[in-house]
């Protein structure tokens, strides 16, 4: 089986989880549906301007969504770009699953 390739025009999902801070914003988009920069600055050790920067690499990486509240933008998080990068890390455990698994037979072969 061989893994499909990561499309390299598309959003870099991995390099905008790549940070703790912002898998901890995804992580608090999941559970609140939308959210502020503001209220996501209350919640962190972090400015807003770094707040704002962190939800820019998440909306360039396409796993954010921004929608106007009045003076605000609300944050969603997209589920697609998740599930897409879900499904390419499930093709390579697949891979080496059964790399290992036919190595195993080998193992019992020889032994």
């Amino acid at each position: 089986m061989v893994a499909e390739a990561v499309p390299d025009d598309g959003p870099d999902v991995f390099a905008a989880l790549a940070d703790p801070t912002r898998r901890w914003m995804i992580q608090r988009l999941a559970r609140s549906g939308s959210v502020t920069p503001t209220t996501l600055a209350g919640e962190l050790p972090i400015s807003r301007q770094a707040v704002s920067r962190h939800l820019g690499v998440l909306r360039e990486g396409g796993l954010v969504s921004v929608q106007r509240d009045g003076r605000e933008q609300r944050y969603q998080l997209a589920l697609d770009p998740l599930r897409d990068a879900a499904a390419w890390i499930a093709t390579i455990e697949q891979e080496w699953d059964a790399r290992l698994e036919a190595f195993g037979r080998l193992l019992e072969e020889e032994g």
